[in-house]
């Protein structure tokens, strides 16, 4: 099984796998540029080719993350920068050997959530039409914060079958935002494999943000907590990590992080987890 943790690259990309690699892990998440803006960022592709590199010699997995700002159902202006944000995004992920840049499913609080949709699937066509690399989209399920949208399987699907290119987009599932929203509640997670096998879900999933909740199932609020100390229960946990649509998935950890608990020490956690009977 591939557990890795979001890294930070102020060591830049190669320094980021580097890190993966020294703490355990086996694959990483980063963000490819400043998480707080859409701006464009001119990369070291040297670095980022060494990262590449880096990671196909020492069997790393690596996604990236789009910065928070890049919502794909906002209206123009503002989707224009989105679109060449995540086209920057697509661009150093594919020179590091990514496998895709995670995206939230769109965020739209208008009377009529058909807008928000159309809106996003006119932002993915832009951002498709003009990307001809390997890394992948890779769309989250939302946790309802910010409305309903991006809550279930179907409609991410949907969106999928939707897009003018949809071989070019894949899926990362987060398990706090599927517990938050109410998709899994903990002891679901059959049902919820046998909808999405029926609806080719698991087929485009690409990786997974492992992370346990603050809250309770259904409560809309997005707050993380390590896998141990959370609503979702160790061995809800470890049933979910170790079912066949999941295990071969990179799996990342989006979870806090402590002096006296790091992502080292969870993710050697995990591992002791899921060897345990």
């Amino acid at each position: 099984m591939k557990f890795g943790c979001h890294i930070s690259i102020r060591n830049g990309y190669l320094g980021a796998a580097k890190t993966a690699l020294k703490i355990g892990a086996q694959a990483l998440q980063y963000f490819p540029k400043n998480p707080r803006s859409l701006k464009i960022k001119a990369f070291d592709r040297h670095d980022a080719e060494s990262c590449a590199s880096f990671c196909l010699e020492n069997n790393l997995a690596s996604i990236a993350h789009t910065s928070y700002p890049a919502n794909l159902s906002a209206d123009f202006p503002k989707s224009d920068q989105v679109v060449q944000s995540i086209l920057n995004d697509l661009d150093i992920a594919e020179a590091c050997g990514t496998i895709g840049v995670v995206v939230h499913f769109g965020s739209y609080k208008g009377e009529d959530p058909l807008e928000g949709y159309k809106r996003m699937i006119d932002t993915l066509n832009n951002i498709l039409d003009r990307w001809h690399g390997d890394s992948l989209i890779l769309i989250e399920n939302n946790a309802g914060k910010n409305g309903q949208l991006g809550t279930t399987i179907e409609e991410l699907v949907k969106i999928r079958q939707l897009v003018d290119d949809p071989e070019k987009i894949g899926f990362c599932l987060d398990t706090c935002h599927a517990y938050s929203s109410g998709l899994w509640n903990g002891d679901n997670w059959i049902e919820i494999v046998k909808k999405g096998q029926s609806l080719g879900y698991f087929e485009q999933l690409k990786a997974v943000h492992l992370n346990n909740s603050m809250y309770k199932s259904g409560s809309k609020r997005d707050r993380h907590a390590n896998i141990h100390n959370g609503y979702i229960k160790e061995k809800q946990m470890k049933a979910f990590i170790e079912s066949p649509v999941i295990k071969q998935k990179p799996m990342i950890l989006e979870t806090p992080v402590t002096e006296s608990f790091t992502h080292e020490d969870e993710i050697a956690y995990l591992k002791k987890l899921t060897i345990s009977h």
